[in-house]
């Protein structure tokens, strides 16, 4: 890595350098990472994880996705807030998932919140997306120094407490802002990287669509 956060790989592209090299990884930098989300299953399932990831890495989480899936109903909030005091038992005695039952009840929890929420505002899509900060709020160039103080925003901020408000566990700024981070509400995607000015036509438009 390069002072300015960029790895030329043996594929011959650059990229942010966080994948470290871990194939599992580079994939999700490449298909996943900053890309415009704006389907609501997508959207909570990551949600959800960025809870479960507090105190862990990413790489950690992303290597159990399929398995916490499997066991979280696929994160289809509808299904998932039906669930009980049988199911955490058993979400407990998973070993393929984070067995942690604060971040289990509050999966839990958060889709019985989901579900109000869509509720109120129509989409889960169209409450997280009216959080994306404006191109002012945002530097002109984005730098791996830059990235490296970016562990919340402003916007993070309100998210967060606009969620904790309506009674959603495990999301802090932070936790926020790496979701903002994943699902395109922001692209931090450094200079240099091949994805930066792809993901910059993406949004252009999946948010004009």
């Amino acid at each position: 890595m390069n002072t300015k956060g960029i790895r030329t790989d043996p594929d011959g592209k650059s990229r942010c350098a966080w994948h470290q090299g871990h194939e599992d990884y580079i994939r999700y930098h490449d298909e996943e990472w900053g890309r415009p989300v704006k389907d609501d299953r997508r959207l909570f399932e990551k949600i959800c994880l960025e809870g479960f990831q507090a105190g862990l890495s990413w790489l950690t989480i992303l290597r159990k996705r399929e398995n916490f899936r499997e066991a979280f109903a696929n994160f289809e909030v509808e299904r998932l807030a039906r669930f009980d005091d049988a199911d955490i038992r058993r979400l407990m005695q998973n070993k393929g998932i984070i067995r942690h039952e604060g971040k289990i009840k509050s999966a839990i929890n958060n889709a019985q919140r989901a579900c109000e929420l869509i509720d109120e505002v129509g989409s889960l899509s169209a409450f997280f997306w009216s959080f994306e900060p404006s191109e002012e709020e945002r530097p002109y160039e984005f730098t791996y120094q830059q990235l490296g103080q970016l562990t919340k925003s402003p916007n993070s901020h309100r998210l967060s407490q606009a969620l904790k408000k309506r009674g959603w566990k495990f999301i802090g700024p932070t936790t926020a802002y790496a979701f903002m981070q994943a699902m395109g509400l922001v692209n931090d995607h450094v200079e240099g990287c091949f994805c930066r000015g792809e993901i910059e036509g993406l949004r252009r438009v999946v948010l004009n669509s």
